[in-house]
């Protein structure tokens, strides 16, 4: 006889049905007497048909059950502590092995800044180093003066000039003491400027410029040779010969003087050396006179007076001082000869 086949359950149905029976499942808590025995549930078989709409059976999952207690608190303790000091070692471990990697990678990937950085050191501290050994050369006795040489000294005795700076011998070239060199030159009154030059290993190079004279003034000492600044460069009981002989009102602290002081220097050499008298009584009337002829020079004043000298050396060349009474080079656009 065929036994008839168990209705299907819906999936809420069945859950519902593993649940109540979990408990009976679940394994007894710790200090409870009690037994639960279970039972092997009677599996049911029954033959599938291709026209049975049936489900299949749901298995209950069994709950997981409670970890098992320590056995005693010190026991727990131990291992607690045990477990925190390995943890906090190999922490440590793997921090400071971070450490190194990360400094080995640093390094390797820097390796072409630290090898220039280390380049531009050496090359600094060579280039400091020789700096170091020359100026240590240069302030020794190595480098000390042995010899003086004056240049452009033509109314001034060189040979004055190198004795009265012998002082400086054996002084190293970079601690020449220019004021010692200033204070001796001061005695020189022909003497405008100098510069000093250093020739290592032992020469000392004095250029100097010389003043120019423009002309004699009448003192009471005599004739005073002056240059267009009104420097006194000489004193003589007569007029030196070739040199011009300067009336201006005013003396030498006047606009006069210093208009015919720019005259006289803007002339030409050949020029000057035929002036024998320079007059001025206002910066607006320089006069000129050239010797032989005793022919004049209307000058005006020293506004132009480069142009003015290359018309009147036009001029000359034209018509020569001994056939001419007088230039007039006041306005060098129309000059006026008679």
């Amino acid at each position: 006889m065929r036994r008839p086949s168990p209705l299907p359950q819906s999936p809420v149905a069945s859950r519902g049905a593993a649940d109540a029976a979990a408990p009976s499942q679940r394994a007894p808590r710790r200090g409870t007497a009690t037994s639960v025995v279970t039972e092997p549930a009677e599996s049911v078989e029954a033959p599938l048909t291709e026209n049975d709409d049936t489900t299949a059976p749901v298995i209950p999952l069994a709950l997981p059950t409670d970890p098992p207690a320590p056995a005693s608190a010190a026991e727990a303790a131990s291992a607690g502590t045990d477990a925190g000091d390995v943890g906090f070692r190999e922490v440590w471990k793997a921090s400071r092995a971070r450490r190194k990697a990360l400094r080995a990678e640093i390094r390797r990937f820097t390796v072409r800044q630290r090898r220039r950085r280390a380049i531009w050191l050496g090359a600094a501290a060579s280039i400091l180093l020789l700096a170091l050994g020359t100026l240590g050369a240069a302030y020794s006795p190595l480098f000390g003066v042995e010899k003086i040489s004056v240049v452009g000294a033509q109314q001034v005795s060189a040979d004055a000039v190198s004795d009265a700076l012998a002082g400086q011998l054996g002084t190293p070239l970079p601690l020449i003491d220019e004021s010692a060199v200033k204070a001796e030159l001061v005695a020189f009154p022909l003497i405008e400027t100098y510069a000093l030059e250093a020739r290592p290993p032992h020469e000392l190079v004095v250029r100097i410029v010389e003043r120019t004279p423009i002309g004699l003034i009448e003192t009471r000492a005599g004739y005073t040779l002056v240059d267009a600044a009104g420097v006194a460069l000489s004193t003589t009981g007569t007029p030196s010969p070739g040199t011009p002989l300067l009336t201006i009102t005013g003396g030498v602290d006047s606009d006069a003087f210093a208009a015919a002081g720019q005259v006289m220097r803007s002339l030409p050499e050949d020029i000057r050396a035929q002036v024998t008298e320079v007059a001025a009584s206002t910066p607006d009337d320089v006069t000129l006179t050239l010797g032989g002829s005793n022919a004049q020079v209307v000058w005006g004043s020293a506004d132009q007076s480069a142009r003015k000298a290359m018309v009147l050396a036009t001029a000359m060349a034209a018509r020569p001082p001994a056939d001419v009474v007088s230039y007039d080079v006041s306005s060098p656009d129309a000059i006026v000869i008679r």
